[in-house]
């Protein structure tokens, strides 16, 4: 086989397998969309378009699940934890990384061990503390818990970033008398984009579809995340297939939008780690 021929064949196996793999995501995806259309209490088809679309149930599966005071509360909660996470996981990233910080294999060991804890070991103690701190049945009783359980990934995620940086930008802006400080903000983060993209999109999936803190630290259901909501949703209205599928469509809109807004980085710090 020529080489031209095998280049071909393993082009085309590429994306064979990149279709595949496109198909059983987006098959699950357009089955969802096409039951949602289907009159309500009734059997989906399937795949198959309904013969008379109900576009209803969207604005139905709004208003009976109050999906605007949810989508108002998952926005603050998002707004309160993203930014804050994203700010302190670069700052801590790129110490471990370029500053010779005091202790920082241990903090680094210990930010890994972190990753190995799962929410559900740690929900009856937040439950106490945040019982005594006054916080419980609070937006905050989701917030600061939520940053905290964020830190040992974006830490790990910019601190690789950052390790992977170019030094000779760094050491021509020393010789330049640039301060700590202003290698950080002017060199080194312009540089993290895309890592601090991807972040971003990683930090906003895992606080809006945040499900366990909600339901078990907010009594008020109109104070929790949508993926809450939809979990009291689904109690009521769980054999109303379409409304559920509707429901879960209006949920899941907001993810899909930042993903394909923030997509290209995204890609592009994936691409970064391979090729380094």
């Amino acid at each position: 086989m020529s080489t031209a021929s095998s280049t071909l064949v393993d082009r085309l196996s590429r994306v064979a397998i990149l279709m595949a793999l496109m198909m059983f995501a987006v098959i699950p995806l357009l089955s969802m969309f096409t039951a949602a259309l289907a009159p309500q209490n009734s059997t989906p088809p399937g795949l198959a378009w309904p013969a008379d679309p109900q576009w209803h149930n969207f604005v139905d599966a709004w208003t009976a699940a109050n999906f605007l005071a949810l989508f108002q509360s998952s926005v603050l909660i998002v707004l309160g934890v993203v930014p804050a996470a994203v700010a302190m996981a670069t700052a801590a990233g790129y110490g471990l990384a370029q500053l010779a910080v005091p202790g920082g294999r241990l903090i680094n060991a210990i930010l890994l061990i972190g990753l190995t804890l799962p929410f559900e070991a740690l929900i009856t103690p937040l439950y106490y503390n945040l019982r005594d701190m006054g916080l419980l049945g609070s937006r905050w009783a989701v917030i600061l818990p939520l940053i905290g359980l964020l830190m040992p990934f974006g830490v790990f995620w910019m601190r690789a970033s950052f390790l992977k940086a170019e030094t000779a930008l760094t050491e021509a802006a020393k010789l330049d008398g640039a301060s700590t400080w202003q290698i950080f903000r002017r060199i080194q983060l312009p540089l993290a984009v895309p890592a601090l993209s991807a972040l971003t999109i990683l930090f906003f999936l895992a606080t809006w579809n945040q499900y366990l803190l909600p339901l078990v630290l907010i009594d008020d259901p109109t104070m929790r995340t949508v993926a809450g909501g939809l979990g009291a949703f689904q109690g009521e209205h769980g054999t109303n297939i379409a409304l559920l599928c509707a429901g879960s469509l209006l949920i899941i809109a907001p993810s899909l939008a930042v993903f394909l807004i923030l997509q290209r980085h995204f890609v592009k710090a994936l691409l970064q780690g391979a090729v380094k």
